[in-house]
């Protein structure tokens, strides 16, 4: 379940920070009622920048596989090794 504080707790930077290390996940700051920022852990963050990278490698991947630009794995291989100049 998301954690949502009022702006004005974050004048307790370490309750806060601890907050977000607890979570593993982002805590939501409202004003006056309304949503203003996210805050999260380093972890947290590391976390979902890695799985959006992955996201999007596989939103390539489908995009090549609609686009029909994709090798069979034999010709992949076929393709190393003659970059690599390796008998097989």
């Amino acid at each position: 379940m998301p954690q949502i504080i009022p702006i004005r707790d974050l004048k307790n930077t370490a309750e806060i920070s601890e907050l977000c290390r607890r979570s593993n996940e982002p805590v939501f700051v409202t004003k006056n009622g309304y949503g203003d920022m996210v805050i999260m852990s380093m972890e947290t963050y590391e976390k979902m920048s890695y799985m959006n990278e992955i996201y999007s490698k596989i939103a390539q991947g489908e995009q090549s596989i609609k686009e029909n630009k994709t090798l069979t794995a034999e010709d992949s291989l076929n393709i190393l090794r003659e970059e690599n100049d390796i008998q097989g």
